[in-house]
């Protein structure tokens, strides 16, 4: 995603997912600023519900369709929506959210194979001024829902780290946050071989090869010093590290202004997830974002070991104006915005979960994508920024049915009669 490091999605993210952090030991000099988050802190207490069974799966029979897309996987026409969608609040953002994708949701090319940017227009149109006082009214009207797939969804969650940092190197502040290096290239393979279509590499060229950018454990060390690189500094290496995790984030400055940053790339390493790996060793049980936060907090010089063994590091730069920003080009909306695998689901298409954990059911828009974020009805779920949204997304993790909304007219297309 744009929004975060295509690291992605919490609970999941750290145990499975791509992404990056730093830890090196908080500065024994200064005092250290405040920070959100606390050794003891713990993921919200979820609630329980009861999601709303799949569908029996009908298996396409078309050879045209590309493989490894909605189309390909299958879609199954869904009971009808209109008892199914929650008033309130969660479609109330949703409204908002499918409104501010509208414009690009009509212009681009579904890589799902499940829409066309005409099938939208109708719904957009009516957006535009629908009341949102009745948005579970609008998504009943313009919509009609399918199942991709088997429709088992499992939904982790995400949001925008708030933590203290400062523009310039101070007693406190001296952990580096970075920009993009100008030496670091991608490189579209598929332009040397069709058999590579699709694929990237990322790295560097010395002398007359191309070889691997620096891995974590090297710009920790200092690679990167002396070029101009540094966007700003963080004052705890494992908050920076979890806002690595999320690729987007604020900065609390000590005049009590507040910068934004937001992903620009990362070097191209491998992620190994750290969450899974402390778990495998036994230092943690849960493998939520607070346990592994503590556990590094506890253990230092251990936490930057570990986080050595992840060779993958993220760079930053500010950001201005609305946002965070997702994949879709357009700022997401806290509770109502989630990432999805484009593959599988139409960037801007409404979804509706059903899950067992009562706070992400209901309706939401997908508008971002990420790393780890991959198949059909994998969803990351953006919870805004705070401690509220922290605590909810650090801790999440949910399964149970997912349906997406088309057009009405789109899915007679993709069904059998």
């Amino acid at each position: 995603m744009m929004l975060r490091s295509r690291a992605d999605a919490l609970a999941a993210a750290l145990l499975l997912s791509a992404c990056s952090g730093s830890m090196i030991p908080p500065s024994a000099t200064g005092p250290a600023p405040s920070r959100p988050g606390s050794v003891g802190e713990v993921a919200t207490r979820p609630t329980p519900a009861t999601p709303r069974p799949t569908l029996p799966v009908e298996m396409p029979t078309d050879p045209a369709l590309v493989p490894g897309t909605a189309a390909a996987l299958g879609v199954t026409r869904g009971p009808e929506i209109g008892s199914l969608i929650p008033s309130g609040e969660r479609s109330r953002l949703a409204l908002q959210a499918f409104r501010i994708s509208c414009p690009t949701l009509m212009r681009r090319t579904d890589a799902s194979g499940l829409t066309k940017g005409s099938d939208w227009n109708n719904a957009c149109a009516a957006a535009s001024s629908w009341p949102e006082t009745s948005a579970s009214e609008f998504f009943s009207r313009y919509f009609e829902a399918v199942q991709v797939g088997d429709g088992a969804a499992f939904v982790t969650g995400y949001y925008e780290p708030e933590i203290a940092g400062s523009r310039t190197r101070q007693p406190g502040y001296d952990v580096p946050i970075y920009r993009r290096p100008t030496d670091l290239i991608d490189v579209d393979l598929g332009q040397f071989s069709e058999a590579l279509k699709g694929r990237t590499i990322r790295g560097k060229v010395a002398g007359t090869k191309f070889v691997p950018y620096d891995e974590r454990q090297q710009i920790v060390a200092g690679a990167l010093n002396g070029r101009g690189l540094e966007l700003a500094y963080a004052a705890d290496p494992v908050e920076f590290f979890f806002l690595q995790v999320q690729g987007s984030g604020r900065l609390n400055l000590p005049d009590g202004s507040v910068m934004r940053i937001g992903y620009d790339g990362q070097n191209g390493r491998d992620y190994t997830g750290i969450g899974k790996l402390m778990k495998d060793r036994g230092l943690i049980k849960a493998g939520s974002m607070q346990d592994i936060m503590q556990y590094l907090r506890a253990n230092p010089v251990e936490g930057a070991a570990i986080m050595n063994e992840n060779k993958s590091f993220v760079f930053f730069r500010e950001l201005t104006g609305a946002g965070p920003i997702g994949a879709l080009g357009v700022p997401v909306t806290a509770e109502g915005t989630v990432a999805a695998d484009p593959k599988y689901v139409p960037l801007g298409a409404p979804v509706l979960l059903s899950l067992d954990r009562a706070e992400p059911n209901g309706m939401w828009i997908a508008q971002d994508t990420g790393g780890a974020i991959k198949g059909a009805n994998r969803f990351d779920s953006f919870w805004g920024a705070g401690a509220r949204a922290r605590g909810i997304a650090g801790g999440m993790s949910a399964r149970g049915s997912a349906l997406i909304l088309l057009p009405i007219g789109s899915v007679a297309r993709l069904t059998r009669p």
